[in-house]
């Protein structure tokens, strides 16, 4: 029971050290579709972004601005 933990560190050690030789194999420059690619999808998120904060705005003026028709009754 003992020797297990050191056991399963030894394994554990010993089959990631290829994980960590082949790190720089995949460290390369992606090109110029992979960068068209990512801000293709940052552009889609952005857009996404204007019409949420107009969304928000609107719905934040609806609960705390003030009824108008309140305000005409009243007075």
């Amino acid at each position: 029971m003992k020797a297990t933990l050191p056991n399963a560190l030894i394994a554990l050690l010993t089959f990631s050290s290829y994980a960590y030789a082949t790190e720089a194999a995949g460290a390369g420059d992606g090109g110029l579709l992979v960068s068209l690619f990512l801000g293709f999808f940052a552009l889609i998120i952005v857009f996404q972004l204007v019409p949420a904060t107009l969304m928000l705005v609107g719905i934040l003026k609806g609960l705390f601005g003030r009824d108008r028709e309140a305000v005409k009754t009243k007075g």
